[in-house]
């Protein structure tokens, strides 16, 4: 019963207070919801303009500093590095330079013991000279012969003459007759006349051979003047295998890759060192879609991993005729398979203005990026 009475009394005041509310309370109730979309409305103004802004700073940004370049890093210092080999096989006396030395084109580099190439060379030499003197007497002999044909051919006018007169008093007898002569005269000048005539046969024989004597001597000078010219031709050889005992840099560069010693055993083709030079330029692979405003002459900015307070300028060079994975060791196969397509990469030259400015050296692998200027 007292629990009833209660609950009667809370809910008569609860209505008794509703029914007392004053106005002024019930307007104020209504205008505290306007004063929050006020707030709303200015915050949301606000975000807007900022917004603006933003994209209008971002528009700006694109324009000037991204649309107008391409860039990578993808990309590295290269340069002609040079091997140096060398071309005769040896002991090596000296190494006459250091890792990372700088040498001129000409500088002797390595020193091969010459000791027996010089043997060799002073043998070919022997050699030529005795050539030359078989030569020598090649050209005597034919000279020799050429002088005899000469005598040859006064026998056979000799020969002739002597003949003619023979047969002359041979006729003139046989003319006469035993009646004029005797006999034993008559037969002594047919004997003398056939004399004659087989001396002048033989005259002429060996006028023929004297002339094949000197087609024989011919044979020999040109035989000999063979031998001549492959002992020379062997000299020759010899001088510049001896020579090559001196290794020299055909390139002005930096000594890199060193990997001769001293007394050690070099064979030819043997790689000794590696020459760098100063002239290095960069070699960008540029993604195929980058390619499309990109053209040789471009302004390039290049930053260099190594220094990157630095900042190297250049232009574009040239363009690589074709994606470097086509000219790897083992380029892609697409016509077997599912074919996936993946955006291809170009290498692109970029020649440095100044690759040692303040000192610094740049290296052929040496990681960069550049930035090409393409509009």
């Amino acid at each position: 019963m007292n629990t009833a009475t209660n609950n009667e009394l809370r809910n008569s005041s609860t209505r008794g207070n509703d029914i007392a509310l004053p106005v002024e309370s019930a307007d104020t109730l209504r205008q505290q919801p306007a004063r929050p979309e006020k707030k709303d409305g200015k915050r949301s103004l606000i975000i807007g303009f900022v917004v603006l802004v933003v994209g209008a700073l971002s528009a700006f940004y694109y324009v000037n500093f991204v649309a107008l370049f391409e860039s990578t890093d993808d990309a590295f210092i290269d340069g002609h590095v040079t091997t140096i080999a060398p071309q005769v096989s040896g002991r090596v006396a000296r190494v006459l330079v250091k890792d990372n030395q700088y040498v001129q084109a000409g500088d002797l580099l390595v020193q091969i013991d010459p000791s027996d190439l010089q043997a060799k060379l002073e043998q070919q030499r022997a050699d030529l000279a005795s050539a030359n003197g078989r030569l020598a007497q090649a050209k005597a002999q034919f000279t020799a012969d050429k002088a005899r044909i000469e005598q040859e051919k006064a026998n056979i006018i000799a020969a002739e003459a002597e003949a003619k007169r023979a047969e002359a008093d041979s006729k003139r007898y046989d003319a006469v007759g035993i009646a004029g002569e005797s006999q034993s005269q008559l037969d002594l000048a047919a004997t003398q006349a056939r004399s004659a005539a087989a001396q002048l046969v033989v005259a002429k024989n060996r006028d023929l051979a004297a002339e094949a004597q000197v087609s024989v001597d011919q044979a020999a000078i040109q035989s000999a003047e063979a031998e001549v010219q492959s002992s020379e031709a062997a000299v020759h050889q010899a001088e510049l295998d001896l020579s090559y005992t001196q290794v020299r840099a055909h390139v002005s560069g930096y000594v890199t890759h060193r990997t001769v010693e001293a007394d050690s055993y070099v064979q030819p083709g043997q790689a000794l060192l590696a020459l760098v030079p100063k002239n290095v330029w960069v070699t960008a692979n540029f993604k195929e879609t980058q390619l499309a405003h990109m053209c040789a002459g471009q302004p390039v900015t290049v930053r260099v991993d190594a220094y990157p307070q630095a900042k190297f300028t250049g232009r574009v060079d040239s363009i690589q005729d074709g994606a470097g994975a086509r000219f790897s060791l083992f380029p892609p196969e697409n016509a077997t398979g599912n074919y996936v397509k993946v955006v291809q990469r170009v290498p692109v030259k970029i020649v440095l203005d100044d690759s040692r400015r303040d000192g610094f050296i740049l290296g052929p692998g040496m990681s960069v990026v550049p930035k090409v200027h393409v509009r």
